[in-house]
């Protein structure tokens, strides 16, 4: 969704799947921003949404405007400290599923793509032997009529990484308006990418939780 065309959703205005001392977890619709744009229009998102009802919510990460599922907010400094670490010396599991254009051919497998910004097509991103190292492991869950519905696992955290990935696959994540054509971005009224499940310590008994919200498609 291009942020000119931004009108997120209003229903959930926020849904929150787990709440302790240190953090929260909501599930992210899909259309909203899960940080505010420079632009005016843009205030409304997951995280002013969150600080309405608890002012001390603090950002992690950030899942892409249209992708839906779980995202996780710290409620005091040592909690965002140790949740961004988890995050950025990838400590943390990530469980994706999508739904993509065709048939896969192999049922399992890993993509090894390292991935670039695409300086020509900002705020695209591209496959390129001088980007960054990104992985990915897929699985496919089901095959539908002209789509396959898969499992992803990344193992690194680049831009758009698993968009580009399935793009590079030849087998489009559906409704994807920033990587597919139109028959892509026709094929379903929203992007056919859900955060289904996240798997993180708890910041302060360094217990592992579980957040998981089953996907819509």
């Amino acid at each position: 969704m291009h942020i000119f065309d931004y009108n997120p959703p209003s229903v959930p205005w926020l849904d929150i799947r787990y709440i302790d001392r240190d953090m929260i977890a909501i599930n992210k619709p899909s259309g909203l921003l899960s940080n505010p744009g420079i632009a005016a229009h843009t205030h409304d998102c997951a995280l002013t949404r969150l600080q309405e009802r608890y002012p001390e919510a603090i950002l992690v990460h950030r899942l892409d405007c249209a992708t839906s599922g779980i995202m996780i907010f710290a409620r005091n400094k040592k909690a965002e400290s140790s949740l961004k670490t988890q995050f950025q010396d990838r400590q943390t599991t990530k469980v994706y599923i999508a739904e993509v254009a065709g048939r896969l051919e192999h049922s399992q497998g890993i993509i090894d793509l390292a991935i670039a910004p695409d300086l020509e097509h900002r705020p695209l991103q591209k496959v390129s032997t001088s980007g960054k190292s990104a992985i990915t492991e897929y699985k496919v869950l089901a095959y539908r009529d002209n789509s396959t519905l898969v499992e992803l696992t990344p193992q690194t955290g680049r831009t758009h990484q698993l968009r580009v990935h399935m793009q590079a696959l030849g087998h489009t994540i559906l409704g994807d308006d920033f990587y597919g054509d139109d028959k892509i971005i026709s094929a379903r009224p929203r992007l056919c990418l859900h955060a289904q499940q996240l798997t993180i310590l708890q910041p302060y008994r360094k217990t592992p939780v579980t957040l998981y919200s089953k996907h819509p498609f």
